[in-house]
Parts: structure tokens; sequence; C-alpha cells
């Protein structure tokens, strides 16, 4: 036990020390930083090229209403003939001429305006113009059938789906009890999919370099080859989870002193609020959103979802490491000529990625109950799955058949190390690796 400690320590500090460790760590915040102000820059860009567009209302469809918007002024110009704009648009000042056909079919669902100018409208401005257009001849059709505007905007009802269980002693849940579980979900496989990948293919490459620096020969002569692997997965796995614990309080720092040093003007926020109200959206029904969003995020099963994800990330990480030791030490000096051996690992892990989008979109179907107790796919499917409170005995069967195939993989992983760890000058084959596994100590 002190050998295996000693292994740990010395697989933690080394790597903890190198100076690509301390860049990488402190780095990764700052790029955070660095992308936060710069998408926060670009939402704030403001174009200063003016456009000034005159409008040809044939048939007074607009009534001479067409609001201007930042950088981009209407004028009314019906006394002027088209032609006349046309031939002489350079003597006058404007960008564009937006001509206001008549509307000849009052039921007619397509109607199509047309813009002159020398350079092509941006697709901003062309969106903009379309819609008030729209909303212009809207007016102007209620108008002219002399229909009601108020019953008509009673016509367009929004519908609310509210779950409801079926007894009175199930749970009750609220509409955005399965967004926020999606969501959950989501970042929890996500952040298992990377972790296995990052700190699997890091033991991968450390098993490399001890091989073909050959200081394995002389550690194996006082430590067990089953020992060093051992040593070095949960050394490796104490940097990642040291380096993910320096993450979670850098960057959200980092990001929350961004946003306060870069923060939105009074322009912006002016802004989001039109934008909130072009999309209908009462500013007290927002708050209330917010606040049942809050309440759903709190009424979640933490004391269980939080235990079971720290479950999985171990058990799905000395799963998929061991393999990736074991592959390592089959391995030579260059790392393309084992890639083939790395595919066998790999696949399921890409797997297991596209069946988790698909267990958040519908957490209860088949591929979904069976993936999360499948050891190879579980250490993903399952955290995504827990915000959507699965069955107890789900659960209960993926921890204990993940928690038996890890400790099976270790020690088959274990038998082909103490092999490969000390082979050389042979290329491997997937036949290989199974004949290591039946090899006497």
């Amino acid at each position: 036990m002190d050998k295996l400690w000693l292994i740990i320590k010395r697989e933690y500090l080394t790597r903890v020390k190198r100076r690509s460790f301390i860049i990488a760590t402190l780095l990764t915040p700052l790029a955070f930083a660095v992308f936060f102000v710069v998408v926060g820059l670009i939402f704030q860009y403001e174009s200063d090229d003016t456009r000034r567009i005159a409008i040809i209302d044939e048939g007074n469809v607009l009534k001479k209403s067409m609001k201007d918007e930042k950088n981009l002024y209407f004028k009314f110009v019906n006394d002027v003939e088209l032609d006349v704009l046309r031939d002489n648009f350079d003597d006058f000042d404007y960008d564009g001429i937006l001509v206001i056909p008549r509307v000849k079919d009052l039921m007619s669902k397509s109607y199509t305006v047309y813009y002159y100018s020398e350079k092509q409208p941006t697709l901003d401005i062309e969106s903009l113009i379309r819609e008030r257009v729209r909303e212009g001849v809207k007016d102007y059709k209620i108008e002219a059938l002399q229909l009601d505007p108020v019953q008509l905007e009673a016509l367009d009802t929004k519908v609310s789906l509210e779950p409801e269980p079926i007894d009175e002693s199930g749970q009750d849940a609220s509409k955005l009890t399965g967004a926020i579980a999606a969501g959950i979900g989501g970042l929890m496989g996500i952040i298992m999919y990377i972790v296995v990948f990052i700190y699997g293919m890091m033991v991968m490459r450390s098993v490399m370099e001890e091989k073909t620096s050959r200081i394995v020969e002389v550690m194996i002569s006082s430590v067990r080859p089953f020992q060093l692997m051992l040593g070095k997965i949960v050394g490796v796995g104490a940097v990642g989870l040291t380096q993910v614990a320096i993450w979670a309080v850098l960057i959200p720092t980092v990001v929350l002193i961004s946003s306060l040093v870069f923060g939105f003007d009074s322009n912006t926020q002016m802004e989001m609020a039109q934008s909130q109200a072009a999309t209908d959206i009462n500013p007290e029904d927002a708050e209330a959103m917010i606040a049942l969003a809050i309440e759903e995020f709190n009424s979640l099963n933490w004391w269980a979802i939080l235990p079971l994800f720290i479950f999985f990330f171990l058990g799905g990480y000395f799963l998929y490491s061991s393999l990736f030791a074991a592959v390592g030490s089959a391995m030579g000096d260059d790392l393309g000529e084992g890639q083939s051996l790395t595919i066998p690992i790999t696949i399921p892990v890409v797997i297991a990625f596209y069946i988790m989008i698909v267990a958040i979109q519908a957490p209860n179907s088949s591929l979904a109950v069976w993936s999360s107790i499948f050891p190879l796919f579980s250490p993903i499917v399952m955290p995504a799955r827990l915000a959507f409170s699965p069955p107890l005995w789900e659960v209960v069967a993926s921890v204990v058949v993940l928690a038996g195939s890890s400790v099976f993989f270790v020690w088959l992983s274990g038998r082909i190390y103490r092999v490969g760890i000390l082979m050389y000058g042979k290329k491997v084959t997937l036949k290989e690796l199974g004949k290591w596994m039946f090899y006497r100590d």
C-alpha cells in the first residue's frame, strides 16, 4: 500500500509541477474570459453605416407610417415618380428606393415589394423592411375588410402544457422541469465525455513516455506492474480533479469580473428590452418564469444527483483509463503506429455521446434505459438521465454493473499492462493483446 501511495504521489506531483499544467490551468479561464468579452463586444457592435431609404407607397398601404430604426431612416416620396428617382439617383440623398405596390387582392397571402439600390441590402435591413411591411399590410387588410383588431388578436391563443401526476402521491412538475432536467443532463453527459477522452488519453501518454524512456524497467524491479498502472490511473485522475476544481473556481470568477469590466451599457440594455418586447414577453411574466426556473432547479434531488454523478465520474474514468493504459503499454514511441488499438475504445465513447443526446429527448426510452445499464455507455448516458428521476432499479442496476465492470476492466488491463510494458520492437494487434491476458506471471 505504501508503494502504491508513493506512485500516486509521484504521478500527481510530477504533473502538477509541470509548466504545461500550470499554463493550461491558468490560460483556460483566461480563454473563457476572452471569449466572453469578444462575444459581448461583437453583440454590442453597431454599424456606423447610415441608410436613407425613399418610399413610394402607390396605394397608401403604409399610410406614411414607417418608423425609423437606428442608422436607418425612411421618407415617403409618393409625389415623385420612380423613373425620376432612378434616373437621378446620384442627385438624391438616398441609399435605396422602396416601392410599395397596391394591394390588388385582399385575400392573397403573398405580397411583393421592390427595393432599388446600388448596393445589395444587408440581411438585417432586408428582414426589418420585410417585417415592417408585413405589419403594415396586415393593418391595411384589417381596415379594408372592416375587421375588429381586438377580436382578431383574441384568435391568436397561446397554449401551454402543464404536467400533472396521475395520482395525488405523484410529484408535481411544472412545464420548465423537462427543460431544466435536459440542460443539467446534457451538461453532465458532456463533462463525462470530455473527462473520459482527455484524462484517459493522458494516462495512455504517460504509460508510453515511461515505456519509451525505459524508466519503467527500473520501476518494475521494485513494484508490481498492476500497482504501477493503478497508481498512474489514480494519480492522473487526481490531477484531473485538481484541474477541474481550479477551473470551477476561476472560470466563474474571471467571467464575472469580465462582465463587470466590459459590461453592457444602457443602450445594450435598451436593445435587450426592445427585443423582449418584440417577442411579446411581458416583463412580469419573464420575471415569474425565471423565479419558477430557480425554484425547479432547487427542487431537484441534488442529494442523489451529485453523489451519483461523482460515482459515475470515477467509475467511467477508472474503466476507460485502465483500457487506455493497457493500450499505451502495447504501443511504441510512435502514436500513429498503434492508433488502431485505440479505435475499439473510442468508438463506445462516441456512440455513448450520441445515445446521450437521444436520452435527453426521450429519457425513458428503451435505448436510453438499457444504454444507461451497459457499462461502456452508462458513465455518459446515466448522468444525463439523473435529472429526470429514473426508476430506482435502473439506477441500482447501473451502479452495480458499472462498479463490477470497472473492477473487471482494471484487472483485465493489468494483465495486458504487465506484459506490454516490457514488450519492445513488436507490432501489436488485438489478437496479440488477447493472448497477453492469459500469460502466466
